[in-house]
């Protein structure tokens, strides 16, 4: 046999066997893999969503709601990313979103709409928490964890922006546009903070793991 058969046949048994471990976990983790699909979806949009956000922040001479928008949208990409890894682990093929159509209105509304958006996914983190608990895949649980307690961390400040977005919203953008931002993140969780801390609260990762959101001009 040649060496050129021998390779033919080495590559026909790697595909056998990638096929062979996507059809076993997907029969072992149908539902782990269908919330990670959901919510790997739902993290590409809301990245997407923010950055155009940020844009018109930008265009509307608003550069640290612009950045406050950018650190979500960051966040939010490291939790898609987690996912993906966590499906492409698993020999599964990540069905890509389509093309979404993103409605952007202006910064006031953007505001209200984000924080609509927000507390509504983080509440719905339980459900899905709960629908994946019996299958028992560590790496899905923990990494949901991580982007339910990286959210929540977006609560308080998301909680002021909505209570901003009416009659005091010119008051609101006054002073956080005057007021110094500065936004780090860590790369194992996507947990946004105004300040490194030692040890990362959520995946326990080193200081060195965080990286700070660029501003944009």
């Amino acid at each position: 046999m040649t060496q050129k058969n021998n390779l033919c046949l080495f590559i026909v048994g790697c595909l056998f066997l990638i096929q062979a471990t996507s059809i076993e976990a997907q029969s072992k983790y149908p539902k782990t893999i269908s919330v990670l699909q959901e919510l790997y979806h739902c993290e590409m949009l809301d990245s997407l969503t923010y950055s155009a956000y940020a844009q018109k922040a930008i265009a509307e001479n608003y550069p640290h709601i612009a950045y406050l928008f950018i650190t979500l949208a960051n966040s939010e990409s490291i939790h898609a990313r987690n996912y993906k890894q966590i499906l492409a682990d698993l020999k599964v093929e990540v069905k890509e979103p389509p093309n979404p159509e993103i409605k952007v209105s202006t910064t006031k509304e953007n505001l209200k709409n984000g924080a609509q958006a927000e507390l509504q996914v983080i509440d719905q983190y339980p459900q899905f928490l709960e629908k994946i608990k019996p299958e028992n895949y560590e790496a899905g649980i923990r990494y949901i964890m991580y982007a339910w307690e990286g959210d929540k961390q977006h609560r308080e400040l998301i909680e002021k922006i909505r209570s901003g977005t009416g009659l005091f919203f010119g008051f609101l953008v006054k002073k956080i546009e005057k007021s110094p931002i500065r936004f780090f993140i860590c790369q194992t969780c996507g947990f946004p903070t105004a300040e490194i801390p030692p040890i990362c609260p959520i995946s326990k990762s080193p200081s060195s793991k965080y990286k700070e959101v660029v501003i944009i001009k």
